[in-house]
């Protein structure tokens, strides 16, 4: 769930877009909140962030997966990562943003559900099965809405200079209030799943991302990485692709992702495997090859670096756990 009222992570009050992209936090924080006003149309963008934005004032046209919606106060827009996003005030609007890093999301998914899930990465999958519409206008009316105004405003004051680290419990309390009462607006589709353990496994080390707009070369070859993960990827074909060097495709994925573009298809290529390991009886060979790599050793030791075992041992713990 991204954010789309508006374009950047900025300071609380009003202004364009470019003065807003000034204020943008250049430190990696799990969660942060901003409120800003908004007069002008700003274009569609993406962001590798969830998202919530809290319609306070005034009114807009959101443009997004779900086409052109109106929203108003009492109104919550749910994005999630990756999900383009735009918005054209009628006069103006104001909102409080939650820029929620992705994997902090997932990470509660998994300690929510961790009856249903085998580690992390299942969490994972099982969030994109249950909240598989990425863009969402929740109405939850102005009353309820009004509720929550002094818990924004409470975060917003914690993080406009950097969520300090004594006050990061406070901050999460009052997360998970929001959250306690925005969630059950939230649409999920229906998914069978059979209990399970959890285990001890865990994914990657966590990226630290700043909550910003994806640049379109950043986001086209994060697409590209993730619909075809298993493609004969290199640097330069992918710098070919979307028409820079190298170096500045490096540059501004590792901006957008916190990772280079090949760190980010091991990534993928290691959660894909975890997946194949878990719910088919491919041998880990076969696995590897699935998703890209031709080499089993090879395979195995990326896989060992993004999830902490090796193949053989995610698998015989998933199958113990199921």
């Amino acid at each position: 769930m991204t954010g789309a009222a508006h374009a950047t992570a900025p300071s609380a009050g009003s202004g364009s877009a470019n003065e807003a992209l000034g204020s943008e936090p250049t430190e990696f924080h799990p969660i942060i909140a901003r409120t800003r006003t908004i007069h002008s149309p700003i274009g569609p963008v993406a962001y590798d962030c969830v998202k919530l934005i809290f319609v306070r004032h005034g009114s807009a046209i959101l443009l997004s997966e779900f086409g052109e919606k109106p929203v108003n106060v009492g109104d919550v827009v749910a994005l999630g990562s990756n999900t383009l996003c735009g918005s054209e005030p009628e006069g103006f609007i104001t909102v409080t943003t939650l820029y929620l890093d992705r994997d902090y999301v997932v990470d509660q998914v998994f300690w929510q559900h961790a009856a249903l899930l085998a580690d992390r990465l299942d969490a994972q999958d099982f969030a994109d099965e249950l909240y598989s519409e990425p863009a969402q206008i929740l109405h939850l009316g102005e009353d309820r809405a009004g509720m929550l105004m002094p818990w924004l405003d409470e975060l917003v004051a914690l993080s406009l200079n950097g969520p300090s680290p004594d006050r990061f419990y406070r901050m999460q309390a009052l997360l998970f209030a929001l959250l306690d009462i925005v969630t059950p607006y939230v649409k999920t589709t229906p998914t069978r799943r059979s209990p399970t353990q959890r285990k001890t496994t865990r994914a990657g080390v966590p990226r630290h991302r700043r909550f910003a707009p994806l640049r379109v070369e950043a986001r086209e070859v994060g697409e590209l990485l993730r619909d075809s993960p298993a493609e004969r990827w290199t640097l330069d074909r992918l710098a070919r692709t979307v028409h820079l060097s190298r170096a500045q495709l490096s540059r501004v994925f590792v901006d957008a992702y916190g990772m280079t573009p090949l760190a980010y298809l091991t990534t993928l290529r290691a959660e894909q495997m975890a997946r194949l390991l878990r719910e088919t009886d491919l041998t880990v060979e076969q696995a590897a090859r699935e998703v890209g790599w031709s080499s089993r050793n090879h395979a195995a030791r990326l896989f060992r670096q993004c999830v902490g075992v090796s193949p053989g041992q995610y698998r015989r713990v998933a199958r113990q756990a199921a």
